[in-house]
């Protein structure tokens, strides 16, 4: 925790105040932070996340040491409450923040954690994800890329699918095969570089005409022997905790960032735009409302849930099997949003090209379509159900005859 005061907490926010008055760029107030694009490395962005990445603040709760805040979790709330005050976004994001370096943290050497997270704490390096495979999605732990030890360094050969940012990647955190014997047990976690020979990331187009994810081809790619987290072997344990880490951050996805975030103002903004007012300026449509009121009241719990789960996260020792409920929970809240949202807009929520459209209003569309999949991404919904009926319920195992 760092030192402002001890348990004076006002005491930091003047603090935190007075750093942010005087380094965040006014220029960006309001602006939106960085979804599946790489963040611009131009102009006062880019200042901005050098000046965060400096500070630490970008990953406020984890160690001084390694380049993050040393926070507490009250000053990072406070930080985060005082951000929103002046309209400022974190511009330290990706899979590293959200993902590897939480695992790394907690799996890591302490010389892997010096190498690695300082420069993800300066989003210096960006990071991609290489679990699933064509032939191992739900069913994991049936991948089949090798891994084979070759004395002073591992030899990689296998491919990985919807590897997102594959292409813009530089490291990827990867589970490969080192014993084909045996299936959970014969996993290990290894990070690979991915601006190496023997590396090829081919970008996937989707419904959105968007690139996010790609198919990644390893051909004899090489890894360190200090490249391996953990044990030899021991992979299928640490994904699992990088899983929950995962699911807790696509749950909190949609309030203010990341791929399923719709853009634009409020629902009730949005309504009055495209619906109309009555001749006391309410939405024009009372079933419209209705269920305008209903969706804010449902997102207004969801953050307050999960506000409390990240509390309960960081006293803990990290996510639980709560992010299960959290990640299908706010999935489908942002689809029944994001439906919402183009059915009040009428026809000017179908724009794809053109001038007539805002845009907004050509952005809204593409999130919408892109949204279709929150419910499979990061475990699919029915993968979720199985993991809170086994671990919150105590349920048994499901038998076939």
């Amino acid at each position: 925790m760092a030192d402002f005061g001890g348990t004076d907490i006002s005491t930091f926010r003047l603090t935190a105040r007075a750093w942010l008055d005087a380094n965040f760029p006014p220029s960006l107030a309001g602006a939106q932070p960085p979804g599946d694009d790489p963040e611009p490395r131009v102009g006062d962005r880019d200042l901005w996340r050098r000046r965060m990445g400096a500070k630490g603040w970008g990953v406020p709760t984890w160690p001084a040491e390694y380049g993050g805040g040393g926070l507490s979790a009250d000053e990072a709330e406070v930080l985060a409450e005082e951000m929103a005050r002046i309209g400022a976004y974190n511009p330290i994001v990706g899979l590293g923040v959200l993902m590897f370096g939480p695992t790394l943290l907690e799996f890591g050497t302490h010389e892997q954690k010096l190498r690695h997270i300082p420069p993800i704490c300066r989003a210096e390096v960006r990071w991609c994800q290489g679990f699933s495979e064509p032939g191992a999605g739900s069913d994991l732990a049936s991948l089949s890329t090798r891994c084979e030890d070759k004395g002073d360094h591992y030899l990689i050969n296998g491919q990985k699918v919807w590897t997102s940012g594959a292409d813009h990647a530089d490291w990827c955190f990867c589970l490969v095969r080192t014993d084909t014997s045996k299936k959970h047990e014969g996993i290990s976690f290894v990070l690979i570089d991915m601006r190496q020979p023997g590396v090829e990331a081919r970008p996937l187009r989707l419904i959105n005409d968007l690139a996010p994810f790609c198919e990644t081809f390893f051909t004899d790619a090489v890894a360190r022997k200090d490249d391996l987290v953990g044990k030899l072997g021991g992979g299928w344990s640490i994904a699992k905790r990088l899983l929950q880490h995962e699911r807790q951050g696509i749950s909190d996805q949609g309030r203010h960032s990341g791929p399923y975030f719709i853009p634009g103002p409020p629902l009730p903004e949005l309504a009055k735009r495209y619906v109309g007012v009555d001749d006391e300026g309410r939405i024009d449509d009372l079933d419209l409302r209705s269920r305008i009121t209903e969706a804010m009241m449902h997102a207004h719990c969801f953050q307050l849930t999960n506000a409390r789960v990240a509390a309960e996260a960081a006293a803990g020792g990290g996510p639980s099997a709560a992010s299960s409920a959290l990640k299908n929970a706010g999935s489908k809240m942002r689809q029944d949003r994001g439906d919402l949202t183009i059915e009040l807009m009428g026809f000017r929520g179908l724009g794809w090209a053109g001038e007539p459209f805002t845009e907004d209003e050509l952005t809204i569309p593409r999130v919408w379509l892109r949204g279709k999949a929150s419910t499979i991404a990061g475990g699919s919904w029915e993968v979720q159900l199985n993991i809170l009926s086994k671990r919150i319920l105590g349920l048994p195992e499901a038998t076939t005859r």
